[in-house]
């Protein structure tokens, strides 16, 4: 069995942040890990010189490797050490290629740099960003036979879907000077001597690729000093001050990225306005969808000025009624057919033109090729395409000849006014004006609309209920709280029920033009617990907690400290444990706590309990692990500690407590 990590940088690049590399971190991180194989993958290139440095200080198999943008996503290839000044040219043709974040080359090109595929080894992103598209995967699928993920939740779907690439997890990582700790994703092979050849007939086969050595795929290496869990749900128990939050902050730490983390009494929540506002800022995509048709409607009618567009026809009126006064003295030039005359309407072509250009990347479009011609079909979207460029060609001509048509009226109209003391009638679109006038008066029935009160959206999280409705804004004030500025809202808000008038006080204020629209109506978020009235303090406190959990699968990996701290045990057996427990099915699982109704009552899949003792006047913490019904607790320095006495120690406060607690329940049942 080879423990290999085959996805390390060495060497900053534009797609990574700065750091600076530090081979004795990299020494310290294959020893103290105990790794048996790496490849070094900097992105989009390869260092030949750095690479033999790194091979000649590590005693162990060093790969030569790259990671390619190919297609928008990430692939890893990895070559032996065989052919290395071959190898550093064909990198340096990806390097040239690529000089940018956004810069990727194709599935051809990269078969064109390395036409023999079969060489290499090529383990693309599939359950990590950026990953390859299906299209991109289908093209290569002869040379793939793993693809790395990025946490033990993808992992463990992986391996047992059969139609997807036996799933790889490295650390991805970058060695830097002085690391407190060292990341722990790595992968088992179970293979003897380590080679491209070996890895490749091992990666077709699921059942040789573990995440751990000693569990297979059921448990995972946590943290770098060599503690382990379970891939389902894990309980830490210790007395106070026994290292347990210090566990917690070693996985975390192991875990940077993607990790749910929720802390003691952080869910705590006795401010209704504090947690009002978490409510908005959660619920914000409810807010965003109904509000998203009347933005376009005020953002399409902000910059209308009703008092502008009466004073032009006003202006209007009276240059006509002038002109119309003016009739008796008019001479041969004001008599002339071009003197008054109207100019042609350019159309404008800008929308046609984005469709087009939308059309056409459609058919261009290599990514997602694959669907899109699942339900268009090309020579039907080639045909659009030539359509509309057909009347976007013929319609430019028309606009070209009106305007050379408007140039020559408005010289002869400039000349003919020159030459007359006769003022003609001023230059207006009135079909536009009606237009601008017919949109304000839609937007005014629109926003009053908008303002009705009803129930918009409703959602359940356990016992409790959020719902969502609409309403009028009762005052200044509430606009001003949700502006979250120093602006002052009087002066808009007596205009509030006038809808095109209040937005027009809106402009007078210091707010972004984007942000006009959330103004028009007030958005209420209210919650509800089982009688559907509305939460106490503490039921705020269990509704966070239900919000925080459910929001744990879109994560890697959930720790929780002590939720027994905030809530009690009626609301932990029923709600909690059992999220918990479908939880777990899914996503590793670490709750720390002190409670019998999370302890034992949730059923664990693991157990970890932490002790501290003073040896030699110094300060000794350990880690016992074990399943639950293991009799003894086991430490990585080989002590054992009897299962049974921490789980009644640590859960039910000793022994007499737990008897004596007994009797004084049977007491009152009788």
């Amino acid at each position: 069995m080879k423990k290999i990590d085959l996805h390390i940088h060495t060497i900053a690049t534009i797609s990574d942040p700065p750091f600076k590399f530090s081979l004795d971190s990299l020494d310290e991180y294959v020893r103290k890990l105990e790794i048996d194989g790496i490849a070094i993958t900097n992105h989009n290139l390869f260092d030949k010189v750095q690479y033999q440095e790194i091979a000649s200080k590590l005693s162990i198999k060093v790969f030569p490797g790259i990671e390619i943008d190919v297609e928008k996503g990430h692939i890893l290839l990895i070559s032996e050490s065989d052919d290395l000044d071959n190898f550093q040219l064909r990198c340096d043709k990806v390097k040239d290629l690529i000089k940018s974040k956004t810069d990727y080359i194709s599935v051809e090109k990269l078969t064109e740099i390395f036409p023999d595929l079969e060489k290499y080894l090529l383990i693309p992103h599939t359950g990590k960003d950026p990953s390859i598209s299906a299209s991109t995967q289908t093209k290569l699928i002869n040379h793939l036979c793993a693809g790395e993920v990025s946490g033990y939740t993808k992992f463990k779907s992986c391996i047992k879907d059969s139609k997807k690439l036996t799933p790889v997890i490295f650390s991805d990582a970058r060695f830097v000077e002085q690391m407190e700790t060292f990341p722990t994703r790595a992968t088992y092979v179970d293979v003897g001597e380590l080679s491209l050849v070996s890895l490749k007939i091992a990666f077709r086969d699921k059942t040789k690729v573990f995440i751990s050595k000693r569990d297979g795929n059921e448990k995972f290496l946590a943290t770098d000093d060599g503690l382990h869990l379970s891939t389902g749900l894990n309980v830490v128990l210790g007395e106070r001050s026994s290292g347990k939050s210090h566990t917690l902050f070693r996985i975390k730490s192991g875990f940077s990225e993607n990790i749910k983390y929720i802390e003691q009494f952080s869910l705590l929540q006795n401010d209704e306005d504090k947690f009002k506002s978490f409510l908005t800022i959660r619920n914000s995509n409810v807010t965003d969808w109904f509000l998203k048709e009347f933005k376009a409607v005020v953002d399409d009618v902000v910059e209308i000025d009703y008092d502008n567009l009466k004073h032009d026809v006003q202006k209007y009126v009276e240059s006509l009624l002038k002109f119309a006064s003016d009739t008796d003295k008019q001479d041969s030039f004001s008599k002339a057919k071009l003197f008054d005359e109207t100019l042609y309407n350019i159309t404008d072509l800008s929308n046609l033109r984005e469709t087009i250009d939308a059309t056409i990347k459609l058919i261009e479009n290599k990514s997602y090729n694959e669907v899109i011609t699942r339900h268009l079909d090309i020579k039907n979207l080639k045909a659009l395409s030539c359509e509309l460029i057909g009347i976007y060609n013929n319609q430019y001509e028309l606009n070209l000849k009106r305007k050379w048509v408007n140039e020559l009226v408005e010289d002869v109209r400039s000349n003919l006014r020159l030459n007359t003391s006769i003022k003609p009638p001023d230059d207006i679109d009135l079909f536009d004006i009606y237009w601008e006038i017919y949109k304000l008066k839609k937007f005014n029935l629109i926003a009053n609309e908008i303002k009705k009160e009803r129930e918009i959206d409703r959602r359940t999280f356990g016992t409790f209920k959020v719902v969502v409705t609409t309403k009028k804004f009762s005052g200044a004030n509430r606009m001003y709280k949700l502006s979250k500025s120093q602006a002052s809202f009087t002066d808009a808000f007596n205009n509030y029920l006038t809808p095109h008038k209040f937005l027009k006080s809106l402009k007078q204020i210091n707010l972004p033009q984007t942000e006009y629209y959330k103004y028009f109506v007030d958005i209420d978020f209210k919650t509800l617990n089982k009688d559907n009235v509305p939460v106490s303090g503490g039921e705020r406190s269990e509704f966070n907690l239900l919000h925080e959990i459910k929001d744990a699968l879109s994560y890697d990996i959930l720790l929780i400290d002590e939720p027994e701290s905030s809530f009690d045990n009626l609301f932990l057996k029923s709600e909690v444990n059992k999220l918990l427990k479908a939880i777990s099915q899914h996503i590793p699982v670490i709750l720390v706590t002190h409670n019998s109704t999370v302890g034992a009552s949730i059923k664990p899949d693991y157990i970890l309990y932490t002790r501290k003792s003073i040896v030699n006047g110094s300060v000794k913490y350990q880690i016992f692990t074990g399943y639950p019904a293991d009799k003894q607790l086991v430490c990585s320095d080989g002590d054992t500690v009897n299962n049974f006495d921490v789980l009644i120690n640590c859960l039910e406060a000793g022994v007499d407590t737990y008897n004596d607690r007994n009797n004084t329940y049977e007491i009152l049942k009788s």
